[in-house]
């Protein structure tokens, strides 16, 4: 079967759990931002919890379906309309060839995850059947999903079924503020004290600038660094560095005034102090942000950032238990 996009969205592309390790040669993590949607979604509908999905970005695709199918929506708070019915978010329902899906705009989250059983069944490249549009690869034809594309779509397991659904207490909240727990970097120590404390302490704003390779915050107190040399190959901005790697995850803060976290299509690695690192656990979060919502960084050791990483693993293992049920 396959599912033909009639209208795209706004950056609507596929997305499964990502393509780790190749980072060191480039190729970046891609993959869905919001990875705990993924799996839900997936689990929702029977499928590997990394299986590929359509991912839609503040306002869904509108999609016609060949032939019957399950579909589980999971993510951002949007309405979801099956041909002129309204269906629940977080819950398997059926579809029957010549239906058509589509969404209004998220009100709350940035992010949906729109899973059929049996996977997006596209190309397998480099381990991942993900999209990364800056090197044009993977997904369907290495790009955002357009009008009159058509997905195949895998065989479904045994297991799939309509109305499996999920305690609304095991599901993720979704705000317009949060907190991002912050590992401090290997630059840290570049940030003058007053900036330090001011950049825990304000409240900082999405910009306009918020998409699959980074974020962009605004609204803060501009930061300062410790004036110095430049040294051989750095620029002349104090936040510059020699060329280093970025880990995912990590914020640079070009010329001391909008801090930008690096999310799951970025490169990896340039020419800006990384001042720190959001944890894995809260990369979600941002994910789901949508531009003027907010954010608090909270300085976290190692010690917690693992326990953080831990108790995500552990709240999947309860939808995954919940699920199977």
């Amino acid at each position: 079967m396959a599912i033909e996009v009639l209208k795209p969205g706004l950056a609507t592309s596929v997305q499964d759990a990502g393509r780790p390790g190749y980072y060191h040669l480039g190729i970046p993590l891609s993959g869905a931002l919001d990875q705990q949607s993924l799996v839900l979604a997936n689990l929702l509908v029977g499928n590997d919890e990394g299986a590929a999905v359509i991912e839609s970005t503040l306002l869904g695709p509108e999609l016609q379906f060949d032939a019957p199918a399950l579909v589980a929506v999971t993510g951002a708070d949007a309405k979801i309309k099956l041909n002129v019915n309204e269906v629940p978010r977080n819950t398997a329902f059926a579809v029957q060839a010549g239906d058509r899906l589509g969404f209004d705009f998220m009100k709350l989250g940035a992010r949906m995850c729109i899973a059929v059983a049996g996977g997006i069944d596209v190309p397998v490249v480099l381990g991942s059947r993900s999209t990364y549009s800056l090197g044009a690869f993977g997904g369907f034809n290495g790009r955002k999903l357009l009008a009159g594309d058509r997905l195949p779509v895998g065989v479904p397991s045994a297991t799939a079924r309509a109305g499996r659904t999920v305690q609304a207490a095991l599901l993720p909240v979704l705000d317009k503020e949060v907190v991002l727990r912050v590992l401090p970097g290997i630059y840290f120590h570049r940030l003058q004290e007053v900036s330090v404390q001011s950049f825990f302490a304000d409240t900082w704003t999405v910009g306009s600038e918020a998409d699959r390779i980074g974020y962009r915050y605004k609204n803060g107190t501009p930061l300062k660094f410790h004036e110095r040399t430049p040294p051989f190959g750095a620029g002349d901005d104090p936040s510059n560095i020699v060329d280093a790697g970025y880990p995912y995850g990590s914020i640079q803060v070009p010329g001391g005034r909008e801090p930008i976290i690096l999310h799951r299509d970025a490169v990896s690695g340039g020419g800006y102090a990384m001042v720190g690192t959001v944890i894995s656990a809260d990369m979600d979060l941002i994910a789901q942000m949508q531009p003027n919502h907010k954010a608090r960084f909270v300085e976290v050791d190692m010690a917690q950032a693992l326990e953080a990483r831990a108790e995500r693993r552990r709240r999947i293992e309860r939808l995954r238990a919940a699920l199977s049920a």
